[in-house]
């Protein structure tokens, strides 16, 4: 180690921060203390700190710098914009890509939609947001909510002038139908503004003047109408009230901040409750930091609410913080919003804080195995690609075929960016004639977008394996089915290759001459790369296990009393031809069913066929 230990004598005693530095000069942590000297110290004495990443931070450290301030309230603000700068290894960090989910409702169109979208930073597209929503599952649990309870169009401006006729959201009751007249325009607006209102929490309001609205058609007789506004007031009676948390404590306005430490990793929850109702949650995992849990908390205060506009009365955290009035301090210089940080010892906000603690707990052990999802890669792909929808469910379709023979199709099926194996799918091409790739591709979709669209089980995205031919196939059979809620898009190796590598590929958008193209070494490359090559892999060994099947029965078909049941007790059995080609008489006759005469006529059939 570089640093020596006779050097701690030299550092001074007032507050301040210290830099912590490699061999290279790099920054390993940043750290504050209310007396420098005694802090640094603590570090290299054997009782002194115990945390799990010090040995290793320890062994690193070539020099220490230190910067004098006049309080601790600067030294917080000093610490947290180096760790911004220089982004230390031992350090947390948020990250500036994060990226966020919301609910937008859009305002630059006759008939406004309703979309789940993925942004950075602060959103960009026109219209009324709400959120961000940082846990995906609740977001799409009030998405799929508004659907039904306020059905708005959720096709493309494009696909809405393209309508001639009703899609499968209209009989499906998600969509009014404003493409083809199928509701008036104040109608569809009652709609637009009921969403929201939910959206900001009048479920009271709403309630009301969908009662008015309900009487007033059963008065005019509009029987049908009022029982569609009586089921939606039920729906969102039961919802609100199976939402109400068991603990709900009363006018309650805080944020709720929370660890779970094991070893050198981090779980960190932070629940949103307002008005003494759970309206949210975020949850963030830190690896190899070497940050004491105050420090991780202070540190997460001050680059979490710097940039956030929405802010509660107060903060709950789960430990005792020195310097808490400092933090005040630096945070209401950022923010110009005084908030008071609290750490609660009794009572109901003590609870809120173990319910926070618990959530902490549970997240780092659902995420202990387990790969994070690729939410940023989803989002983008939702940009380059210009979606209608976040493609949570993706599936992809591939044709095989030797020749023209034995043509099998094969669907894989990507949920939140992760292989989704319970819905793999392979198909037998049962109509299409040998060899025609787009009719077989035709017959596989028609087959299961058939089977989703009686389900309601329609993916977000479809990609079929192929060029412009392939997905105008795709596109054909959505609008023969009525399905315009499903982006598609073709994806084609080039010169048909289905080597890996690198390799340029070329990706066709619907209604969109020229294919775009991707970086070589594009993370989105490589994903939808993957999921084609998984449909492919899976297409190919399917074909491969029919054309075996086959060859092997035509091995054995020609024999007189040895049919199908037969024929698979003997591969069961054996395993191959050849192993039943080299059978005796002996073995043979361990076959259930094969009587003597079978026996013979199968040892004569092999040695008549041997050359």
């Amino acid at each position: 180690m570089g640093f020596k230990l006779e050097d701690l004598a030299k550092f001074p005693i007032e507050s301040g921060v210290y830099i912590m530095k490699d061999v290279n000069g790099a920054v390993l942590y940043v750290g504050k203390a209310k007396n420098l000297k005694n802090r640094i110290k603590n570090y290299f004495t054997i009782s002194g700190d115990n945390r799990a990443m010090i040995p290793f931070l320890l062994t690193e450290i070539e020099d220490i710098d230190t910067l004098v301030v006049p309080s601790e309230k600067d030294a917080l603000l000093v610490e947290n914009t180096l760790i911004k700068k220089h982004q230390p290894k031992y350090n947390a960090l948020l990250k500036d890509d994060k990226t966020f989910i919301g609910l937008l409702i859009t305002s630059h169109n006759l008939w406004p939609m309703l979309r789940l979208v993925r942004y950075k930073g602060k959103p960009t597209e026109k219209g009324l947001y709400f959120g961000p929503y940082v846990s995906a599952y609740a977001a799409r649990e009030v998405y799929e909510l508004l659907s039904r309870l306020f059905p708005l169009r959720q096709c493309s401006d494009e696909e809405l002038k393209r309508r001639v006729r009703p899609c499968l959201l209209y009989s499906m009751k998600k969509c009014v139908a404003p493409c083809v007249g199928k509701c008036t325009k104040e109608e569809y607006d009652l709609f637009v503004n009921g969403a929201v209102r939910f959206l900001k929490g009048q479920n009271k309001e709403i309630v009301k003047t969908l009662e008015a609205d309900m009487y007033k058609a059963s008065n005019n007789l509009e029987y049908e109408k009022a029982a569609a506004l009586h089921k939606t007031i039920r729906q969102i009676q039961e919802i609100t009230q199976a939402n109400q948390l068991v603990a709900k404590i009363k006018g309650i306005d805080a944020d709720v901040l929370a660890l779970h430490r094991e070893g050198y990793e981090v779980a960190l929850a932070l629940l949103y409750w307002r008005d003494g109702k759970l309206m949210g949650s975020d949850y963030y995992l830190f690896h190899e930091i070497a940050n004491d849990d105050g420090d991780l908390i202070a540190s997460f205060i001050l680059q979490h609410y710097t940039e956030h506009t929405e802010l509660p009365k107060e903060i709950l955290i789960s430990c005792s913080l020195t310097a808490i009035h400092s933090l005040e301090e630096a945070l209401e210089e950022r923010i110009h919003k005084a908030l008071k940080i609290h750490h609660p010892q009794k009572g109901d906000k003590q609870k809120l804080v173990a319910i926070a603690h618990a959530n902490a707990q549970a997240y780092f052990h659902q995420k202990k195995n387990q790969r994070d999802i690729t939410d940023r890669t989803l989002a983008e792909l939702e940009e380059k690609l210009k979606l209608n929808r976040f493609p949570s469910r993706i599936e992809c379709f591939d044709i095989s075929n030797l020749a023209g023979k034995e043509m099998v199709g094969s669907m894989v099926a990507f949920t939140n960016g992760e292989k989704d194996k319970k819905r793999t799918r392979l198909f037998k091409i049962k109509e299409a004639k040998a060899g025609d790739d787009y009719g077989a591709m035709r017959e596989v979709l028609s087959r299961r977008l058939l089977r989703a669209k009686d389900e309601m089980d329609l993916p977000d995205l479809i990609i079929v394996d192929g060029g412009k031919g392939q997905l105008n196939i795709a596109l054909e059979v959505l609008k023969e089915l009525d399905i315009a809620s499903v982006d598609t898009i073709g994806l084609a190796k080039e010169d048909a290759r289905h080597d890996k590598g690198l390799r340029a590929e070329r990706v066709f958008l619907p209604h969109i001459s020229d294919p775009i193209s991707f970086d070589t070494h594009s993370p989105l490359l490589f994903f939808l790369q993957r999921i084609r090559d998984e449909a492919h892999r899976l297409a190919i060994g399917f074909h491969r296990k029919r054309r075996s099947k086959n060859l092997i029965s035509s091995a054995l078909e020609d024999l007189p009393g040895i049919g199908p049941i037969k024929q698979q007790r003997l591969l069961r059995h054996f395993g191959s031809v050849a192993r039943i080609r080299a059978a005796s008489k002996e073995e043979l006759a361990e076959v259930q069913g094969l009587t003597e005469k079978d026996q013979v006529n199968l040892i004569a059939h092999f040695q008549k066929a041997q050359p």
